[in-house]
This record gives structure tokens, sequence and C-alpha cells, in this order.
């Protein structure tokens, strides 16, 4: 190898002779201050066994690993085209940065999208806008059996974990949470202090893990739940059974950033990492589910108390819906997490290959609660790459009643897609337990971006709804959103799925694209 011989040159014949010349002439010694470090860790990397390229190509191999460790902000600064990036492109990152900001958030010169290409998503437009009154943000969370509703807007901070956040990246979230009206779910790292110093609203998520009432054996300490559920800022439970990102595998969070303070708030040892079982202990079966949920309700004062899980294997949540008949116990709300969610950590295969995506989820879950006839009694809050106006439109048209965000809330707290949420490296300070990385999130400042970026997307998508003549989201339907297909036409939602009607699932004579699920389902297990 040329590199090799180069090394062997310098190291053995340049540099002795350097040494010898300096003796004659002193000013050559200055050549040492390159060629003693270039045989040093030349010398290192021949003799190593652990790196193939450092060993064929000593000394300038670790180029090759100086340009791997940019590449990522290489490619997002200047690869990327305004619509490639991800999970987030820079079309949608610049949009939230500009209503959080306060700043305009117009666009020059048209679309920068593929129109026309596959997949891509729009809605019809109507030649008698209406307006939509203010009155359609918000909807009560809290069905029949709830004795504490709670009036909700239809944009929330989705599930994100003191822990996996940074403490001022909390209490920022959680301020803009206090300033819009809206709620702030904790994600399943417990209910730290950070989530309720700013006084905003909250919706206490319970993982597997039942961190913040857990027992030191890690099981659910119900004392400990009452003890916090009642607290008034509590205005809702959440059952997280698994996650869009991860589902069937419990939460992660890397030794790096269990420092004591994370610790002792989840009840578990320091600097080790900490990774939650993938079901519950607490109960057992679909029909366990429902007792858990009436438990968690009576315990709670009667607040709305739900469920939070990704769709896997449909007949497993038809099993919940014959739960619900058997027992007679509802849930008050479902949250859906598509397989697009974000997560700070998981495993690479988990997030890109397994998991029902969104849209498919939404229209699955809403046929599975008609075909029993529970969606009216039921609310139904979606999670996953909801950013803008019109996410809101198409989710709602698709059947939610509420709409979750994570990233997007991220990006309003300074959060840049560095993609290092895992490492304890977030360069803006957001996903870190470094108190100096940290520490960067200006809280009074972040509080407001949060805040704008709220309202602004609840402006737009007010008057998205307008513009497509309507003036309520009862109003919307699958017909009204359409996608390109591969045949180079578009077809409505309502024409690409099948839609039940009320009972479908209780008939005698069950729809056959659901009756072989409807047969394995059982309200006594998954």
């Amino acid at each position: 190898m040329i590199v090799r011989r180069i090394y062997y040159f310098l190291s053995y014949v340049c540099l002795p002779l350097v040494l010898l010349l300096g003796f004659f002439w002193p000013p050559v010694h200055w050549l040492l201050v390159i060629l003693v470090p270039y045989a040093v860790i030349g010398l290192y990397d021949v003799l190593n066994t652990k790196h193939n390229v450092l060993n064929n190509y000593p000394v300038l191999g670790h180029f090759r690993y100086m340009l791997e460790f940019v590449s990522p902000e290489i490619r997002q600064y200047f690869v990327e085209t305004n619509e490639s990036g991800r999970p987030y492109n820079r079309i949608v990152r610049g949009l939230v940065y500009s209503r959080a900001k306060g700043q305009m958030d117009t666009q020059a010169f048209g679309t920068q999208y593929d129109i026309n290409e596959v997949g891509y998503h729009r809605a019809n437009h109507s030649l008698a806008p209406k307006h939509v009154d203010k009155s359609e943000d918000r909807v009560m969370l809290g069905g029949p059996q709830c004795t504490k509703p709670y009036s909700a807007s239809r944009l929330n901070v989705s599930a994100m974990s003191f822990g996996a956040l940074s403490a001022n990246a909390i209490r920022a979230l959680n301020g803009g949470a206090k300033d819009g009206g809206f709620a702030h779910n904790t994600g399943e790292g417990g209910l730290s202090p950070h989530h309720l110093v700013e006084g905003g609203d909250i919706i206490w998520q319970i993982g597997t893990g039942y961190f913040g009432c857990r027992t030191p054996e890690g099981g659910f300490d119900k004392d400990k739940f009452a003890e916090r559920a009642t607290k008034d800022v509590v205005k809702a439970i959440e059952i997280k059974l698994s996650q869009g990102a991860k589902p069937a595998h419990g939460g992660v969070l890397p030794a790096a950033k269990v420092d004591a303070e994370i610790a002792e708030i989840r009840g578990v040892p320091e600097h080790q990492d900490v990774i939650s079982p993938p079901t519950h202990s607490a109960f057992e079966g679909p029909s366990g589910l429902m007792h858990f949920v009436q438990h968690l309700r009576e315990m709670s004062g009667g607040k709305p108390v739900g469920f939070k899980l990704c769709i896997g294997n449909p007949s497993e949540f038809m099993s919940i819906c014959k739960a619900m008949l058997e027992t007679g116990i509802l849930p008050d709300f479902i949250t859906i997490d598509g397989s697009e969610g974000g997560t700070g950590a998981a495993p690479v295969e988990f997030t890109n290959r397994l998991g029902m995506p969104l849209n498919e989820a939404l229209i699955f879950v809403n046929n599975c609660l008609r075909g029993v006839g529970l969606r009216d009694k039921i609310r139904i809050i979606c999670a996953g790459k909801v950013a803008t106006g019109y996410d809101m439109v198409e989710k709602f048209a698709l059947g939610a009643d509420m709409c979750n965000a994570a990233r997007a809330m991220m990006f309003a707290v300074g959060c840049i897609q560095a993609l290092h949420c895992n490492t304890n490296r977030c360069p803006s300070g957001v996903a870190t337990q470094d108190p100096v990385r940290g520490r960067a999130v200006n809280i009074p400042q972040k509080r407001r971006r949060v805040h704008r970026y709220h309202d602004a997307t609840l402006e737009s998508f007010r008057e998205l709804l307008g513009a497509m003549g309507k003036e309520k989201v009862s109003e919307l339907h699958p017909r009204d959103i359409l996608r390109r297909t591969a045949d180079e036409h578009e077809r409505t939602y309502g024409e690409l799925y099948t839609y039940l009607e009320d009972g479908a699932l209780l008939a005698d004579v069950v729809p056959e694209e659901f009756a072989a699920d409807w047969e394995r389902a059982s309200a006594s297990r998954f």
C-alpha cells in the first residue's frame, strides 16, 4: 500500500535524517513538530487490529472517520433539498420555526413539492369558503363514565419524558401549554417537578415501568398514583401500551442520561440503561386493561382515562373492543401512535419495520369502534408527524378528534433535528441531561415560541377548514382527502378504504374484510 510506504519512509528515513541534520543546522528541528506526531499516530495505526482502514492507511485513514463524524451535518446543511430531509424536511422545519418566532410564514414562487408524485396528499377547496369559529379549537375529553371531563385543545404536546428531554425544555413546553391553554403529556418518565413548576395542564402517562407510581420492585403503586393523579393540574391519565417508534418494546433511556435527579424521579439506579418492560404487570389481557382503566379513573377522582398504542395485529385491537362490550367499561380516549412517530432512542429495526402507519391506523380504529357501536362515546387522539394545519385537517378527516405533536413542539423550543437525541450530546440543549447544554434553552423565550406555534397552527387549521367550505370538524370525511396513486390517478380515502356502518361487527354476518380478525379476537387475551 502506497500510504504505508509513505509512512515508513517519513518515519524511518526522514525522521532520523532530520534529527541528524539538526545538529548541523538547528532550524531543521522545526520539522519534528510535524514528523514526531505523524510517526507516533502512524505507529499506533499500523499496530491497530480494530480498524482495517487505519491499519492500511496510517494517519490518513483518520480523515475518513473525521468526515464520517460530521457527515450528518454536511448532509443536513449542504446536501439535502428543501423537501428531501428526514424525518422532517426543511420546508416543515422552517414553517414551525417561523410560526414559533412570530415571523412571516408565507412562501414565494409556488410549491416545491412534486404534486404528481405517488403518495402526494391534498384536499379540495370550495368556491364558497366559510368562517370557522374558534370554538372548533377545543373538544371535550371524557366519556359517559367520566365525572371530571376536560375541555382540551385540538392540538397538544405529545408524550416526551423528562430524561429524554432536558429540564429547561420540559419547563418551556409546559409554560407554553399554560399560556396557550393546551395540554402537556408527560411521557412515561413520570410526573417530574419540572412538569409542575410552570402550571400547564398535564396528561400523565403511565408506562410499563410505572415511573412516578412505582414500587421498589418495579410494580404499580396505587397509593403513589392516587397522590399524584388527584393534583388539580393533572387533567387526564394515559396508559401507554405501545409506541409507534418502538412498538412491543419498552421505553429506552440510555445510561448517559440517567443522572441522580432522573434516578430519584424514576426510582431506578443511576448511570444504567433504563429499559421498561414490553408489557404491563398491573393487568393481563384486554379485559384486565378495561378494569385497570376503571381503577385509575376511580383513584384519580373521575378524571378521563385512556390508553395509547401503535396498531399491530388487527385482531388484538378488536380484542380490546370485545373487552369493552363484555365488561361494560369504556376508556375516555384512545391515542393512536403511527409507526412514523418519533422517539429519543429505539432499535433501528423496530423504528423502520414495525407498526401500522397513522392514516391506516386511524381508519382501522374508527372502523372497529363504529363496528361495535362505541365511536360516539370515545375520543380518538392521534400522534405521529403532526406539524401543520393541513396535517390536522387530514387526521380529523380520517377520524381523529385531537392531535398530539412532539417533534414539532421540540422545533419550537430550538431543536435542529441533529439526530443526537440518544447520545446526550444534543447541540441545542433540548434532548440532553447535560446541564451545560440544557441551560441553552431559555425558558421564558421558548415558552412564548411554543405558545405562538400552537396558536398559529390552529389558525392555519381553521383557515384550511374554512377554505374547504366547512364550518365544523364534524363535517370532515375521508372523501375530503385525496392521494395520488401509482396509476397516475387521484383517489379519495373514501374510495381507497372500506368503512363500516355502526354496529356492523355485531351483525350476524360480519363484513368479509374484517371477519377473520374479528373471529380471532378474544376479550380474555391478546
